[in-house]
Protein backbone atom coordinates (compact mmCIF):
# COMPACT_ATOMS: atom_id res chain seq x y z
CA UNK A 1 0.00 0.00 0.00
CA UNK A 2 1.75 3.34 -1.05
CA UNK A 3 2.15 5.95 1.59
CA UNK A 4 0.67 9.33 0.31
CA UNK A 5 2.79 12.57 1.93
CA UNK A 6 -0.87 13.41 3.89
CA UNK A 7 -0.73 10.26 5.66
CA UNK A 8 2.78 10.84 7.15
CA UNK A 9 1.62 12.97 9.55
CA UNK A 10 -1.33 10.67 10.91
CA UNK A 11 1.06 7.86 10.82
CA UNK A 12 3.66 9.56 13.00
CA UNK A 13 0.59 11.10 15.42
CA UNK A 14 -0.23 7.23 16.09
CA UNK A 15 3.13 5.81 16.29
CA UNK A 16 4.18 8.41 19.21
CA UNK A 17 0.54 8.34 20.28
CA UNK A 18 1.15 4.53 20.50
CA UNK A 19 4.52 4.93 22.37
CA UNK A 20 3.30 7.03 25.04
CA UNK A 21 0.74 5.07 25.71
CA UNK A 22 2.90 2.04 26.29
CA UNK A 23 4.43 3.95 29.26
CA UNK A 24 1.71 4.89 30.62
CA UNK A 25 1.13 1.01 31.02
CA UNK A 26 4.54 1.04 32.24
CA UNK A 27 3.40 3.71 34.91
CA UNK A 28 0.39 1.48 35.99
CA UNK A 29 2.32 -1.51 36.84
CA UNK A 30 4.85 0.15 38.42
CA UNK A 31 2.50 2.24 40.88
CA UNK A 32 0.77 -1.08 41.16
CA UNK A 33 3.45 -2.91 42.77
CA UNK A 34 4.82 -0.03 44.55
CA UNK A 35 1.27 0.14 46.17
CA UNK A 36 1.18 -3.07 46.54
CA UNK A 37 4.65 -4.39 47.58
CA UNK A 38 5.07 -0.94 49.79
CA UNK A 39 2.12 -2.46 51.63
CA UNK A 40 3.69 -5.60 52.48
CA UNK A 41 7.51 -4.62 52.54
CA UNK A 42 5.77 -2.91 55.71
CA UNK A 43 3.92 -6.07 57.46
CA UNK A 44 6.18 -8.76 57.00
CA UNK A 45 9.12 -10.05 58.76
CA UNK A 46 12.03 -8.89 57.58
CA UNK A 47 14.29 -12.20 57.62
CA UNK A 48 11.90 -13.97 55.19
CA UNK A 49 11.44 -14.46 51.81
CA UNK A 50 8.25 -12.49 51.21
CA UNK A 51 9.21 -9.68 52.66
CA UNK A 52 12.32 -9.35 50.41
CA UNK A 53 10.01 -9.76 47.06
CA UNK A 54 8.21 -7.07 48.10
CA UNK A 55 11.56 -4.81 49.19
CA UNK A 56 13.04 -5.42 45.36
CA UNK A 57 9.55 -5.15 44.30
CA UNK A 58 9.50 -1.27 45.76
CA UNK A 59 13.26 -0.94 44.71
CA UNK A 60 12.58 -2.48 41.04
CA UNK A 61 9.53 0.01 40.45
CA UNK A 62 10.77 3.08 41.48
CA UNK A 63 12.99 3.00 38.60
CA UNK A 64 9.99 1.81 36.33
CA UNK A 65 7.82 4.31 37.58
CA UNK A 66 11.14 7.09 36.85
CA UNK A 67 11.28 5.65 33.04
CA UNK A 68 7.58 5.83 32.67
CA UNK A 69 7.28 9.27 33.57
CA UNK A 70 10.35 10.02 31.57
CA UNK A 71 8.84 8.17 28.54
CA UNK A 72 5.68 10.00 28.76
CA UNK A 73 7.16 13.45 29.05
CA UNK A 74 9.40 12.34 26.24
CA UNK A 75 6.49 11.45 24.16
CA UNK A 76 5.17 14.11 21.61
CA UNK A 77 2.24 13.18 19.61
CA UNK A 78 1.54 16.75 18.39
CA UNK A 79 4.98 17.38 17.70
CA UNK A 80 6.08 14.77 15.08
CA UNK A 81 3.66 16.26 12.02
CA UNK A 82 6.78 17.88 10.48
CA UNK A 83 9.08 14.34 10.18
CA UNK A 84 9.93 13.18 6.70
CA UNK A 85 9.30 9.70 5.70
CA UNK A 86 13.39 9.13 6.36
CA UNK A 87 13.54 10.87 9.91
CA UNK A 88 9.92 9.22 10.56
CA UNK A 89 11.88 5.36 9.51
CA UNK A 90 14.65 6.80 11.88
CA UNK A 91 12.67 7.41 14.58
CA UNK A 92 10.41 4.07 14.41
CA UNK A 93 13.65 2.08 14.00
CA UNK A 94 15.69 3.45 17.01
CA UNK A 95 12.79 3.07 19.10
CA UNK A 96 11.86 -0.22 17.85
CA UNK A 97 16.00 -0.91 18.69
CA UNK A 98 15.49 0.14 22.25
CA UNK A 99 12.72 -2.70 22.91
CA UNK A 100 14.57 -5.05 21.08
CA UNK A 101 17.78 -4.23 23.41
CA UNK A 102 15.29 -3.95 26.66
CA UNK A 103 13.78 -7.48 26.02
CA UNK A 104 17.34 -9.06 25.98
CA UNK A 105 18.30 -7.19 29.05
CA UNK A 106 14.93 -8.86 30.45
CA UNK A 107 16.20 -11.80 29.21
CA UNK A 108 19.06 -11.08 31.61
CA UNK A 109 16.96 -10.41 34.68
CA UNK A 110 15.05 -13.77 34.96
CA UNK A 111 18.90 -15.08 33.83
CA UNK A 112 20.30 -13.49 37.24
CA UNK A 113 16.98 -14.64 39.38
CA UNK A 114 17.64 -17.88 38.50
CA UNK A 115 21.05 -17.40 39.49
CA UNK A 116 20.45 -15.93 42.78
CA UNK A 117 18.20 -19.15 43.52
CA UNK A 118 20.63 -21.74 42.68
CA UNK A 119 23.21 -20.03 45.26
CA UNK A 120 20.48 -18.74 47.47
CA UNK A 121 21.00 -22.84 48.83
CA UNK A 122 24.47 -21.95 49.95
CA UNK A 123 23.83 -18.77 50.79
CA UNK A 124 23.80 -17.29 54.85
CA UNK A 125 20.62 -15.41 54.02
CA UNK A 126 19.02 -17.95 51.63
CA UNK A 127 15.48 -15.86 52.40
CA UNK A 128 16.83 -13.25 50.54
CA UNK A 129 18.03 -13.97 47.63
CA UNK A 130 15.12 -16.29 47.00
CA UNK A 131 12.86 -13.30 47.29
CA UNK A 132 15.04 -11.00 44.84
CA UNK A 133 14.77 -14.02 43.02
CA UNK A 134 11.14 -14.06 42.76
CA UNK A 135 10.71 -10.22 42.00
CA UNK A 136 13.50 -10.64 39.00
CA UNK A 137 10.97 -13.15 37.64
CA UNK A 138 7.60 -11.61 38.44
CA UNK A 139 9.68 -8.16 37.06
CA UNK A 140 12.13 -9.20 34.10
CA UNK A 141 9.05 -11.35 33.16
CA UNK A 142 6.37 -8.61 33.27
CA UNK A 143 8.91 -6.37 31.07
CA UNK A 144 9.85 -8.95 28.75
CA UNK A 145 6.55 -9.82 27.99
CA UNK A 146 5.45 -6.09 27.98
CA UNK A 147 8.75 -5.17 25.56
CA UNK A 148 8.24 -7.71 22.92
CA UNK A 149 4.10 -7.30 22.58
CA UNK A 150 5.44 -3.61 22.35
CA UNK A 151 7.70 -3.80 19.68
CA UNK A 152 5.03 -6.37 17.66
CA UNK A 153 2.33 -3.46 17.96
CA UNK A 154 4.97 -0.48 17.08
CA UNK A 155 6.33 -2.66 14.49
CA UNK A 156 3.01 -2.48 12.43
CA UNK A 157 3.66 1.11 11.61
CA UNK A 158 6.85 0.27 10.21
CA UNK A 159 5.10 -1.00 7.26
CA UNK A 160 3.37 1.92 6.73
CA UNK A 161 6.01 4.01 6.07
CA UNK A 162 7.91 1.82 3.81
CA UNK A 163 7.21 2.81 -0.24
Amino acid sequence: MPLFVADLPAINHARELMAERGMVLLGVWALLNLVVSGYYVARTDARTEAHHFHFMNVAWNVVNTLLAVWGVLQANPWGVAGLSRTESLAAQARFENLLLLNAALDVGYLLIGLWLHRRADSAERPERLRGYARSLWLQGGFLLLFDLTFYFVYHQFAAQLLP
